[in-house]
């Protein structure tokens, strides 16, 4: 699971937006989930763009699936968009919000190219649905 900038301030930035939950408690629950599922989980919230794509590069060679909430790289990374697209794991976004319904600019997702699939809108539930749809590509790729 890889969190991008800002997402270490969720509970306080922008609840009305966002909502209450800080990432502490969104993690937990993934930790669960990933029991739920039988797989291991390893989680990392980085604030610098070089520093997720260096844990992108770490996933793909580690042969991890990888579910990413870039949060504003989402929509303008380029350069996250080509190092994900260079990993060949199951890679699935995701996103608290609906971007669909919200600021303009936040409707693009650079990213979207080079990822299985997307899941947002969901609040907490996108995170859970994100990660067993990555889960599920991993069974199917490893049988």
């Amino acid at each position: 699971m890889l969190h991008g900038p800002n997402l270490n301030l969720l509970g306080r930035r922008e609840p009305g937006v966002y909502g209450r939950l800080t990432l502490a408690q969104i993690d937990a629950d993934l930790k669960r989930t990933a029991h739920e599922l039988g797989c291991s989980l390893v989680i990392g919230q980085y604030s610098s763009e070089g520093q997720l794509i260096d844990a992108v590069h770490e996933a793909g060679a580690a042969g991890r699936a990888i579910v990413i909430n870039a949060g504003a790289y989402s929509h303008t990374s380029y350069a996250l968009r080509d190092a994900l697209a260079a990993v060949d794991v199951p890679k699935v976004e995701v996103h608290l919000t609906n971007v669909h319904a919200r600021e303009p600019f936040r409707r693009r997702l650079v990213l979207a190219p080079a990822v299985h699939g997307g899941v947002f809108g969901f609040g907490l539930l996108s995170y859970r649905l994100a990660l067993r749809a990555a889960a599920a590509m991993l069974d199917e790729i490893r049988d």
